[in-house]
């Protein structure tokens, strides 16, 4: 049944009883469906809420998250991978304490790491400067093997849809593969750039009896992001609209989303960021040679 996450006593009691963090791998089909500008609007809503945010960022430099709030990385995973750099030293502090990894080298060469780099990576990871609450991780459009991949790693995927048709259809695909072929049952939905609610809705309706029927899995809708033109201009000036312009339709819709990801229950207690570390460098040898795009 669609639902908006408002069980409030329910989101309160799993933030009571856990500490652990929340990780949350974000997915979306082809460019141009606003993954990573929901990913840095989504991390400063939660950042206002008071919520340490780390964005995993596996996007090139052409559209990556440190450009969304005009950021410059010199240094990435990699650099911590071969002890070049700590992981202190490549992580980039954001606006609102929200900080950056950016990880697309490092990521796509997990599945070969020998395990001496594997200790020292997990073990970089349990050192982390400062605790984090949430941890987003913005996946590269196109990059089937590695969406799986960082997908299993985390707790909850939330797979971004459009009101495009390819949108819709691309997302669907992800998650058939991850479905049906590595048994992942729950997944996130937000709808982005509709005119109203009730087009997200009806998006989300659509999608969400095809998955139940055919591939068994459960759809939650956590937020529906209307077309807006200070969303535009935020990503013009480099900053999320929550912050340029918290008053605009987007950055309310923004607000939300984050208030009913915290509210929705997470599966298990996944540990610390070095367990999902820990977890991604086994996942990142199933399906790396997969592409349904």
């Amino acid at each position: 049944m669609a639902r908006m996450m408002e069980d409030q006593a329910e989101g309160l009691r799993r933030l009571q009883v856990s500490d652990a963090v929340r990780i949350v791998t974000v997915a979306g089909g082809r460019t141009g469906v606003g993954k990573t500008s929901a990913v840095v609007n989504l991390a400063m809503a939660l950042a206002k809420n008071g919520k340490h945010v780390l964005v995993l960022d596996e996007n090139p430099r052409h559209n990556n998250v440190n450009i969304n709030l005009g950021l410059k990385a010199r240094y990435d995973l990699l650099h911590v991978i071969h002890r070049d750099k700590t992981l202190e030293q490549v992580i980039l502090p954001g606006p609102d304490g929200i900080s950056v990894l950016t990880a697309m080298r490092g990521v796509h060469c997990l599945a070969k790491l020998n395990r001496d780099d594997q200790e020292w990576l997990i073990k970089s990871f349990s050192k982390l400067p400062k605790p984090v609450d949430v941890v987003l991780v913005d996946t590269a459009a196109g990059s089937t093997g590695h969406v799986l991949s960082l997908g299993l790693a985390a707790q909850q995927v939330l797979v971004v849809l459009s009101g495009v048709a390819s949108s819709i259809t691309d997302g669907y695909a992800l998650i058939k593969v991850m479905s049906q072929e590595y048994a992942r049952r729950h997944f996130l939905i937000v709808v982005n750039n509709v005119r109203s609610e009730q087009d997200a809705r009806a998006i989300f309706d659509n999608i969400s009896q095809v998955a139940k029927r055919h591939l068994s899995v459960a759809l939650d809708l956590v937020g529906c992001i209307p077309a807006d033109e200070k969303l535009r201009r935020s990503a013009q000036l480099c900053r999320p609209v929550v912050d340029a312009f918290p008053a605009s339709m987007s950055a309310a819709g923004f607000r939300k989303m984050a208030d009913n990801l915290l509210r929705c229950p997470c599966p298990g207690d996944y540990g610390g960021v070095e367990n999902f570390m820990q977890r991604l460098i086994r996942s990142s040898r199933l399906g790396t040679a997969n592409s349904i795009f």
